[in-house]
Formats: C-alpha cells, sequence, structure tokens
C-alpha cells in the first residue's frame, strides 16, 4: 500500500513541475510575442520619418542645383 501512495506522490509532483514549466514558457512566449509587437509599431513609425527625410534631401538638391 505504501507504494502505491509513494508512486502517486511522485506522479503528482511530476505533473505540477510539468505544469510550472509550461506556465514559464507560456509567460515566456508571450513576452516574446509582446517584444516582436513593440518593434513592428517600432518600425512602422520610423517608415514615415524616412519618407520625410528623403524629401528633405530632394528639396536641399533642388535648391543646391540652383532651381529652388
Amino acid at each position: 500500500m505504501t507504494d502505491v501512495f509513494m508512486l502517486l506522490g511522485l506522479a503528482t509532483i511530476g505533473l505540477l513541475a510539468l505544469t510550472l514549466a509550461a506556465a514559464a514558457g507560456l509567460k515566456a512566449w508571450l513576452g516574446w510575442l509582446e517584444l516582436r509587437r513593440v518593434r513592428i509599431e517600432q518600425a512602422e513609425q520610423g517608415r514615415p520619418e524616412l519618407a520625410e527625410l528623403k524629401a528633405r534631401v530632394r528639396r536641399l538638391e533642388v535648391i543646391a542645383d540652383g532651381r529652388g
């Protein structure tokens, strides 16, 4: 009878350890997804600035050529 309780206790501890590992993995995965989302948003916000800089360079080139 003691062997049955020992086996049941070990199975319970193993299941608890697996549950904790799965929860930690899920938290890490969600953190990584949040990091990627933030990086994508930052990249999307940077695009208009790049377009604005290109437009400024074109205006400066026109001025430098004496056409502006």
